[in-house]
């Protein structure tokens, strides 16, 4: 149902389909959100054939509810499944008295218009930028005075509060995750500076379902770069998707000279209350948590 949704919209709005792989390669997402989330995935039902209509998961965390990946089965497009998904997940978000976070398609009006109805604010904007990393990968921009290396268990809860202090949100149990990686699909790099401060944190992960850099969090543009790039070079020959913020310029043209190129756009909605950015901060679709 999750690869015809996404296959169906695409091959309808933009004329291809995203998903090349079979059903397969869709397993990735109820897999990872299982172990991260038990038992938060919701399902729009046919009551006449049982047919699955539509599907959400959702992701409660200690300041917030981040709403995830929603699809509805082409066959029930326009028939009410996406919103009485969302329906309940408000109800579950304001039950717990948390903001409802997520990000979605700019490109999608409908979708844009059904989280109007129900509350949700336009909060930030995001270019979809495809990177293919050559076989002997980009050369690193480290800031002077700082290092770039791979996540350690003790730098978990560092994480944590970095990212909070940074946009608000606190999800220790996702970077601790990546750090596990137990299905080796993971990257997780941080950077620190001469006093062993974290300055940012990038994930990545690899998997026929999924290829992207992010989450991340950083307290500079400079600090993102670095990471950014450091993630990317773990992928020699391949293409993941990043999704920097419109406002990063830096950023940006960085990754243009590298010869990156725009393929989406994505709009951070929240309802309820928001928290400041006091840094740069990258969204995911795997995990969708933020």
């Amino acid at each position: 149902m999750i690869r015809r949704s996404l296959n169906g919209w695409y091959l309808k709005n933009r004329g291809f389909e995203l998903v090349a792989g079979g059903d397969e390669t869709m397993l990735l997402f109820p897999r990872v959100y299982e172990a991260l989330d038990p038992g938060c995935a919701l399902l729009a039902v046919d009551t006449e054939t049982g047919r699955i209509a539509g599907s959400c998961f959702y992701h409660p965390r200690e300041r917030h509810v981040s709403l995830g990946m929603m699809n509805v089965d082409p066959d029930y497009f326009g028939r009410g499944a996406g919103s009485a998904i969302l329906r309940e997940i408000t109800c579950i978000a304001d039950k717990l008295a948390l903001p409802l976070r997520l990000v979605s398609s700019a490109m999608n009006l409908d979708s844009f218009a059904l989280y109007n109805r129900y509350g949700f604010v336009p909060t930030g904007f995001y270019q979809d930028t495809v990177v293919e990393v050559p076989d002997r990968g980009f050369p690193l921009q480290v800031p002077d005075g700082m290092t770039a290396r791979d996540a350690r268990a003790g730098d978990i809860e560092k994480i944590a509060r970095l990212e909070e202090s940074i946009c608000g949100i606190r999800r220790q149990k996702d970077w601790r995750f990546f750090f596990e990686n137990k299905d080796r699909i993971w990257g997780l790099s941080v950077l620190e500076n001469d006093r062993g401060e974290l300055r940012a944190v990038c994930a990545s992960v690899l998997d026929p379902g999924s290829h992207m850099v992010g989450p991340a969090a950083a307290r500079s543009e400079e600090e993102c770069l670095a990471l950014i790039l450091r993630e990317l070079n773990r992928y020699p020959g391949n293409k993941p998707v990043c999704l920097v913020p419109s406002g990063a310029l830096k950023i940006r043209q960085h990754l243009a000279r590298l010869g990156a190129r725009l393929c989406e756009t994505h709009i951070a909605q929240v309802r309820g209350e928001d928290f400041p950015v006091s840094g740069i901060v990258i969204p995911s679709f795997m995990p969708e948590t933020a």
